[in-house]
């Protein structure tokens, strides 16, 4: 404890606590909502867009990747989710086919157009989030705290209707709420986390982190409130114990945390065993 208490001391380390802790709240709020909504893959996809948008802004030099990052996974989000409703191509295909294109793409544009000398290098990190929760600078810090307040004041504010939404959504227009509104405003919200969440775990892992306190949260709980709050407390505590032991032992942020999402499930699938 003194040495991770010593850790804390710098900056860098303090940066990736905060951001991984907002992160890890965002996330699992907006878990429950697509794992109901039996879009729980969507994560996945989105996060192969955002590789593809790095790559490009990668290949052009942009100094804040998020100007072009940000707008094409909303973009893509609300194409996601709209095929997946009403589209001709429905949500699992069109899913697929924007995942492995993206990734494709992105892996590509990086290999005939990138200056970098390590290649390999910057892959890895951008798939797997290797060191870039260690990196980043106070703006971008400041830019995560913004983003994830916006996120999780917009979900308390429109809980109700999100609720409406998720559960049913023609009984929703039946009674007067507008869905694609909020379908939307779900789109937004989740192609602002994924980006986020590249930082902290990686293109590739983004899913795990979306899915997993949820999933967990529904073994034992019932109620959408009870399975909200449980999934948010069990995102922040698996990932404060992974930032811990990561930067106790030097292991890679992103697995380190995904692995102890997995363990932790294991328990709260026990214990809904044993409650049934």
């Amino acid at each position: 404890m003194k040495e991770f208490s010593l850790y804390l001391s710098y900056p860098f380390v303090r940066y990736a606590v905060i951001v991984g802790i907002l992160i890890a709240l965002c996330s699992s709020l907006l878990g429950v909502i697509l794992v109901l909504k039996r879009f729980s893959f969507i994560g996945d996809g989105l996060s192969h867009v955002a590789f593809g948008a790095v790559s490009v802004a990668t290949v052009f030099n942009l100094t804040d990747n998020m100007v072009l990052v940000l707008p094409v996974t909303v973009i893509a989000a609300i194409f996601l989710l709209k095929g997946g409703t009403g589209g001709k191509i429905k949500g699992d295909a069109s899913i697929a086919m924007m995942s492995v294109g993206a990734l494709a793409l992105g892996y590509l544009a990086m290999n005939v157009f990138s200056s970098g000398a390590n290649l390999a290098g910057d892959v890895c990190t951008t798939l797997f989030g290797s060191t870039s929760i260690l990196t980043l600078t106070k703006e971008k810090v400041m830019l995560c705290i913004i983003l994830s307040i916006i996120v999780i004041a917009t979900f308390i504010l429109f809980y109700n209707k999100i609720f409406a939404v998720t559960f049913d959504e023609n009984f929703a227009v039946a009674t007067g709420i507008n869905t694609k509104k909020y379908n939307l405003l779900i789109a937004v919200i989740i192609a602002v986390i994924v980006v986020l969440a590249m930082n902290l775990v990686g293109s590739l892992l983004i899913s795990a982190l979306v899915v997993f306190p949820a999933l967990a949260s529904m073994c034992v709980f019932k109620s959408f409130l009870s399975v909200t709050i449980s999934s948010a407390v069990f995102s922040v505590v698996c990932t404060g114990i992974g930032l811990f032991i990561s930067v106790l032992l030097g292991s890679p942020v992103g697995a380190t945390i995904v692995c102890i999402d997995i363990l932790a499930f294991s328990i709260f699938y026990l214990i809904g065993r044993m409650k049934r």
